[in-house]
């Protein structure tokens, strides 16, 4: 079984600037980060300790991530749709030397949702570190380094018609829409989570506020069955909720008292974050997870008149 002691995480604030560059007024514009920053943590299924960095990156560079620790083709993988190798409790990316990194979904939902379209992230191990479960460090981090307006136009991925895929009673849909949104639901055999539901608008202020605080979760029952598959290795009551006999046992219990379901939620926005482009439609989520999201991305991209390529719009954000 895991420790429940508590695992060591750093952060390192920004340490370099970047020029930067005009923008139209109107016209939505390709974004990385204005600076550099660092942090340091545990793999919530590898147990490995991981230090990674975020980079700046060049326009239509993409979101890439390079194994230091690796050597020759294994060390460069792109977050993306197409790239996803393993959605067991966790989402993986991999290429086709091997190389691989794990549990991306939380970092990825916070670089969504601050529009971060470029960025090379190293990191030094197989596993994004779990830091205390939550997209909370990161948006910490991307905020700290700022972000950065680039000479490229920014493109979207408009939805024109539905695309769904259902299996074993889940189902995740992708309907058009003029924004950004989420709607998913959960349903447990737990009383302390039975069935939740929550609808949100994707925004970096909304994100922050109500979703990227929301942690992972588990139950004690699971644990030893999972360590035998080789996962939640590194899970500790500190980047993790962790039920027993339908209690909380963290000490200082919820963050929300519907934190299971927005903490859904956030994965959602990391699994559809792997599509390249932001998404303008409506994610629906049934009792979905990673599998299925990335399934419904295959599905939606296997379809070429479910969708098309649109600029961005302008959005600013209410003070």
């Amino acid at each position: 079984m895991p420790s429940l002691d508590s695992p060591i995480s750093e952060i390192h604030l920004p340490v370099k600037g970047m020029m930067a560059s005009a923008c139209h007024d109107t016209a939505a514009y390709q974004k990385t980060l204005r600076g550099e920053a660092q942090c340091s943590g545990i793999g919530l299924h590898s147990g490995e300790n991981v230090t990674m960095r975020f980079l700046p990156a060049e326009p239509n560079t993409g979101i890439v991530f390079i194994r230091t620790d690796l050597k020759n083709g294994a060390r460069s993988v792109k977050a993306r749709w197409d790239h996803v190798v393993d959605t067991q409790l966790c989402t993986v990316i991999g290429n086709d030397h091997g190389g691989k990194v794990a549990t991306i979904e939380h970092l990825m939902a916070a670089l969504c949702a601050a529009e971060i379209d470029n960025l090379i992230i190293e990191i030094d191990g197989p596993e994004v570190p779990a830091m205390d479960g939550s997209a909370d460090a990161f948006v910490f981090l991307i905020d700290m380094a700022g972000v950065q307006a680039q000479n490229a136009l920014r493109r979207e991925i408009e939805v024109i018609k539905p695309v769904e895929v259902e299996e074993d009673g889940k189902k995740a849909v992708l309907m058009p829409a003029e924004d950004m949104r989420f709607s998913v639901d959960i349903s447990f055999d737990k009383k302390l989570i039975q069935t939740q539901r929550y609808d949100f608008m994707l925004s970096h202020k909304g994100f922050k506020s109500e979703i990227s605080r929301a942690r992972t979760f588990g139950f004690f029952e699971d644990i030893e069955k999972m360590t035998k598959l080789g996962l939640m290795r590194g899970g500790s009551l500190d980047n993790a909720i962790v039920i027993k006999d339908e209690k909380i046992m963290n000490v200082d219990g919820l963050r929300f008292s519907n934190e299971f379901v927005r903490h859904k939620l956030l994965d959602a926005i990391g699994d559809m974050a792997l599509s390249g482009m932001a998404i303008r439609g409506h994610f629906i989520g049934s009792r979905t997870g990673h599998a299925m999201n990335n399934k419904l991305l295959r599905a939606l991209f296997a379809d070429q008149s479910a969708w098309r390529e649109v600029e961005a719009p302008l959005i600013v954000e209410a003070s």
